[in-house]
C-alpha cells in the first residue's frame, strides 16, 4: 500500500539525526550476518559510491539507522540498495530472514512483495497495449462483458435495500491502471457489502471467477471522480489474460521474469519456508514484533493475483526498475518504447482528484508520481516514481538522478518510520 506520513517526518528525522554520534560501519560479520558485495546482483555491475557521485558516508549513516531497527527488535532484518548511472553503489543485508531460527537475510533473500506486485502487472498491460490491443479509452465492458451492467451504491432506502445509480460514465482501462474505476478493497462504506466482500474471499479466485464476483458488486463511487486504492491491478491480470491468451502468470514468467533474468520471482509462496525466503513479522495486541504463522498468508496462497502475491527479492527487482530507468530497455532487451514508460510514468489522475489523503504525489499507469517533494516531505524529485508494498518493501526510480532505491523488509502493518528514514538518508547521498 502507499505509505503515508505526516507533516512533521522530516523534522523528527533530524532531531534523529542529531543526537547520532558520528556514523560507523557496523561490523555484522561479527554476528555472523551477511554483508555481502555488490557482485552478488550478477546482472549489475558494481561502483564505489564515490564514482556514481554518492556520499559513502551517508550511506554508513543509512546502515547505522536501518541496522538499529533491527537490533532494537522492529523488525527481522532489511535489505538495502542503492544504484546510480547504472551501477549498484550500496548493497546491504543485515539482521535474520528468520528471527527464531537465526537463519541470516542476505541480499538474495526472497520475500512477499504485495502491492510491488502491482507495476509488474501495469508493465505487462502496457506490453499488450503496445501491441494495439487495446486503447486506454476503451471501456472495461467492451472486452469483459462481465461489468456491462454495473452499477453505482448510493446508500440504501428505509428498507434497506441497495439504491443503485447508473454511472455517470462507464469505467476505463485508464481507470483500471490508475484506482479511479469505482473498485475498492472491500470497503463500501456499508457494512452489509464489507461483510460480504470479507466472507466470498474473491482475491483466492481463478481470473475468471474473479471477474465475475467483482462485477457482481456495485461501484463504490463513480468513475474518474474519486482515487481510491483498490483491486484494479488484479483486473489488470484479468485483461492480459484476455489480450494475450495466457496465464497472467505465464505471461509474467515468459515476458517479463526470464528477458530480465529475474530468476528468483514468481507468484505466491512455497508450501514450507525455505531458508532463503523470510518469515512475515507482525504487531501483537502489546505491541511486540512476532512472526506470523506461514500457513496463515490469505493473499500467498494458490491464487495468482495482479496486486499482490509477488515473490522476489532486491536483486531481482532491481533488473525491473533498471529497465523502466532506462526507458524499457535492459542489457539489449527492450519490454517497452521509451515513450510507453514515459507515458506510465506521468500523473494521470484528474483534475481535481486528490489521492487519497496523500499530498504532493500523482498516480500513473500502475506507480505513483511524485508531484510536489515540500508536500509530500520527502527530499524528493518531481518525477519520481515507484511504490511500496504492505510489508515495508519499497522502490522508487528518479530519473531527474539517475537512480533506484529498494528496501526490502518483511513487517506488517507498514513501518513508516523506517520507509521514511530509508527514504531520506538514500536521497541525502546524492553529491552531484
Amino acid at each position: 500500500m502507499l505509505a503515508e506520513q505526516g507533516v512533521g517526518v522530516m523534522r523528527r528525522i533530524s532531531a534523529r539525526l542529531s543526537k547520532m554520534a558520528a556514523p560507523a560501519v557496523v561490523m555484522v560479520a561479527v554476528l555472523g550476518l551477511a554483508h555481502a558485495s555488490p557482485s552478488m546482483a550478477e546482472d549489475r555491475p558494481a561502483a564505489s559510491p564515490e564514482e556514481v557521485g554518492l556520499s559513502a558516508g551517508q550511506l554508513e549513516t543509512l546502515d547505522t539507522v536501518m541496522h538499529r531497527y533491527v537490533d532494537e527488535g522492529a523488525v527481522g532484518g532489511v535489505v538495502t540498495l542503492v544504484a546510480r548511472r547504472g551501477k549498484i553503489a550500496h548493497f546491504d543485508a543485515y539482521g535474520w530472514a528468520d528471527r527464531e531460527t537465526q537463519q541470516p537475510m542476505q541480499q538474495d533473500t526472497v520475500v512477499r512483495m504485495f502491492s510491488m506486485t502491482k507495476p509488474i502487472a501495469s508493465v505487462a498491460l502496457l506490453m499488450l497495449y503496445e501491441e494495439g490491443k487495446f486503447q486506454l479509452t476503451d471501456p472495461l465492458e467492451k472486452h469483459i462483458p462481465e461489468f456491462a451492467d454495473v452499477k453505482v451504491f448510493a446508500g440504501r432506502d428505509a428498507s434497506g435495500n441497495m439504491i443503485l445509480e447508473e454511472p455517470r460514465r462507464k469505467p476505463t482501462i485508464q481507470d483500471v491502471f490508475r484506482h479511479t474505476a469505482g473498485f475498492t478493497y472491500g470497503d463500501f462504506g456499508d457494512d452489509e457489502l464489507n461483510a460480504r466482500y470479507g466472507a466470498e474471499r474473491i482475491n483466492q479466485m481463478s481470473q475468471a471467477e474473479f471477474v465475475k464476483a467483482l462485477a457482481s458488486y456495485p461501484l463504490a463511487y463513480h468513475p474518474g471522480e474519486q482515487w481510491i486504492y483498490s483491486v484494479s491491478h488484479d483486473v489488470q491480470a484479468s485483461l492480459v489474460e484476455h489480450f494475450s491468451g495466457m496465464s497472467f502468470a505465464d505471461f509474467v514468467q515468459t515476458r517479463i521474469f526470464e528477458p530480465l533474468h529475474m530468476t528468483s520471482s514468481y507468484f505466491g509462496q512455497p508450501v514450507e519456508r525455505p531458508e532463503n525466503y523470510a518469515t512475515l513479522y507482525t504487531k501483537d495486541e502489546a505491541g511486540r514484533v512476532v512472526p506470523v504463522a506461514w500457513d496463515v498468508q490469505p493473499r500467498y496462497g494458490s491464487a495468482v493475483l495482479g496486486g499482490s502475491g509477488l515473490s522476489s527479492n532486491a536483486r531481482d527487482y532491481l533488473q525491473f526498475a533498471q529497465m523502466l530507468l532506462n526507458g524499457g530497455e535492459l542489457d539489449g532487451t527492450r519490454l517497452l518504447n521509451p515513450k510507453t514508460v514515459e507515458f506510465m510514468t506521468t500523473n494521470h489522475v484528474p483534475e481535481g482528484v486528490a489521492v487519497g489523503d496523500y499530498k504532493g504525489r500523482g498516480y500513473g499507469l500502475g506507480v505513483e508520481v511524485v508531484t510536489d517533494p515540500s508536500q509530500y516531505g520527502l527530499p524528493l524529485s518531481v518525477g519520481q516514481y515507484g511504490w511500496s508494498g504492505a510489508a515495508t518493501t519499497y522502490f522508487a526510480v528518479d530519473p531527474k538522478e539517475d537512480m533506484v532505491t529498494i528496501l526490502i523488509t518483511q513487517i506488517r502493518p507498514m513501518n513508516l518510520d523506517l520507509w521514511a528514514d530509508f527514504i531520506t538518508l538514500t536521497h541525502l547521498a546524492v553529491m552531484d
